[in-house]
């Protein structure tokens, strides 16, 4: 789905990730689950591209609905997957702090886990053979110019990617748009969260970015600018806030 000129969504709001086309060739960020590799090519083929013509996938940390594909277009196109350091091992292993949880729904979290496991084959997750490595500050050699912005919280390192070209910011489960367990679909706190205090505060670091899109890993596009985020899901969180149901 084409969401500006250069951006683009993959998946939905239940699970989704991104393409950035350029022409210097195309930057993924993450790669979902197993299953939206179809998707992947779906979209390379609305733009006239090829798996050929990506240069390279940046995790924005090292979860397993966002490692989907990426093993596989590692190993049969030699694309190198990015991620931060501190989440290197959990790209390659699956190995992983047991983080809240948080509230429940029978029905959005067994939507989540039918969308997961059986349509899109997240029950044989494929961990990354190997990884580049880099660290919060970086300024990625691909093209849109991604740079990574450390927003630990989720994982120790999970990042937020910002490319100007795209005129967005990539956030992975820094927060979401629609929580998988509950359908509740307004900004909030991401479930699994290693460490939800460090999660909240770390959405102050992406205050300063320009961009008119703040694009999650779960949820709906989000068309805001970076500096009210922070207050914008503290706000959602606070006791007693509502926020819609699906």
């Amino acid at each position: 789905m084409k969401l500006a000129p250069h951006l683009h969504r993959l998946g939905n709001d239940i699970v989704a990730c991104y393409l950035v086309d350029t022409d210097d060739g195309i930057t993924l960020i993450d790669a979902g689950l197993p299953g939206h590799w179809r998707d992947l090519h779906r979209e390379l083929r609305s733009l006239g591209k090829s798996v050929d013509d990506i240069r390279g996938l940046v995790l924005t940390h090292g979860d397993t609905d966002h490692i989907g594909f990426a093993e596989r277009l590692r190993k049969a196109h030699g694309v190198p997957v990015f991620v931060h350091a501190a989440d290197a091992v959990r790209a390659r292993t699956g190995e992983k702090f047991q983080g809240a949880i948080g509230p429940r729904r029978l029905g959005p979290m067994l939507g989540f886990l039918g969308y997961s496991l059986v349509r899109k084959n997240g029950l044989r997750p494929r961990y990354v053979g190997e990884v580049t490595e880099f660290g919060d500050g970086d300024v990625l050699d691909l093209p849109g110019s991604p740079v990574i912005v450390g927003v630990p919280g989720h994982s120790p390192g999970s990042v937020a990617v910002h490319v100007p070209l795209a005129d967005a910011v990539f956030v992975g489960d820094a927060l979401t748009t629609r929580h998988v367990l509950t359908g509740r679909t307004d900004p909030q706190p991401a479930p699994f969260t290693d460490d939800p205090a460090l999660a909240m505060s770390s959405l102050d670091r992406i205050a300063g970015l320009s961009a008119s899109w703040v694009l999650p890993g779960h949820g709906a596009p989000w068309r805001i600018s970076p500096a009210h985020v922070g207050d914008a899901v503290r706000s959602a969180s606070e006791p007693g806030a509502g926020g819609s149901q699906k």
